[in-house]
């Protein structure tokens, strides 16, 4: 291997997913104590379609991405512990999966985008904010502070712990392999929880571009309706633009202002992840060997052809 494969992932229930650039991979601890893994390839071939890979593009096509095979991991990892403790079945699981997954996109939709539009123009006036710059700084402190709260909210859950726990082992695992080092957990365990290419960052670094972009809006439409469908309807080509971020931080870490970009991200990430032990750190490790052993054998046929 000539060089590392690009490899992020996602922490699941008692698991992790890792992916690399053709596959991707689940590995989870199952109630036995034992980890099942396994590996497959993406959804879509991006080789086939080589505009998917045009910046901005890009990043709109690996959240959708990673919103399909995230799902799908989500219903692995809930299957192997629901399955064998209460015998539901992998359709019936899939089935809420999906349904929750819609119905989350439209509440997060309507909470961190409509609602602190519609509060900031409604209530702006109500508190001296009349004019457009000082009614978007206000949209994005409610933007931003929602969002704060609802990870703090959120991790105050027992169960979220061990999954801030298997975040944690995930960042850590990727960091070990993009060093070059062996896959133990001692030497991994070595390694920060924080990494710049966390959805954590991404999300971030979106809700923040809202405000810069909601100036813009403002300018070119007038009418509160319009006001919150166009931020909607931006919402694809602020992703684009979070993507290219995280991406140009993760490829020059040097880089001083991509880190102060960066910082608030990596800052939230001290409360989406928590220390793993070792056992979860197993996990990562096989969840991430079995992505790269995909990824080596997809090389290895690309080369016999």
């Amino acid at each position: 291997m000539a060089s590392r494969y690009p490899i992020g992932g996602q922490a699941l229930l008692e698991g992790v997913m890792m992916r690399g650039p053709r596959s991707w991979s689940v590995a989870v601890r199952t109630p036995d104590g034992a980890i099942a893994a396994s590996a497959y390839p993406l959804p879509w071939n991006a080789a086939a379609h080589p505009w998917v890979r045009w910046p901005f593009v890009r990043g709109v096509w690996v959240l959708a991405e990673q919103l399909a095979i995230g799902m799908r991991a989500l219903r692995l990892s809930a299957a192997y512990s629901l399955q064998e403790a209460t015998g539901a079945s992998v359709e019936t699981t899939e089935r809420q999966l999906t349904w929750t997954m819609a119905i989350g996109i439209v509440v997060v939709l309507a909470v961190f985008i409509a609602g602190p539009a519609l509060a900031a123009k409604l209530g702006g006036h109500a508190v001296g904010a009349r004019s457009s710059v000082a009614q978007n700084l206000l949209e994005g402190a409610i933007r931003l502070g929602l969002f704060l709260g609802y990870i703090l909210l959120i991790s105050l859950v027992p169960g979220v712990r061990r999954t801030y726990q298997y975040h944690g082992a995930e960042h850590k695992t990727i960091a070990a392999y993009e060093a070059g080092d062996p896959f133990e957990p001692e030497v991994v365990d070595r390694y920060s929880t924080l990494h710049v290419r966390c959805g954590t960052n991404f999300l971030f670094i979106v809700l923040f571009l809202t405000i810069i972009v909601g100036l813009g809006i403002d300018m070119m439409v007038h009418g509160l309706p319009l006001a919150i469908t166009a931020r909607l309807v931006a919402i694809p080509i602020l992703a684009g633009g979070g993507y290219e971020v995280i991406r140009a931080a993760g490829r020059d870490p040097d880089s001083r202002a991509l880190h102060i970009v960066s910082l608030p991200g990596l800052a939230l990430q001290k409360i989406t992840t928590r220390p793993p032990d070792h056992s979860q750190i197993e996990v990562a490790v096989k969840a991430i060997e079995a992505v790269i052993a995909a990824e080596t054998a997809a090389d290895a046929a690309a080369d016999s052809r």
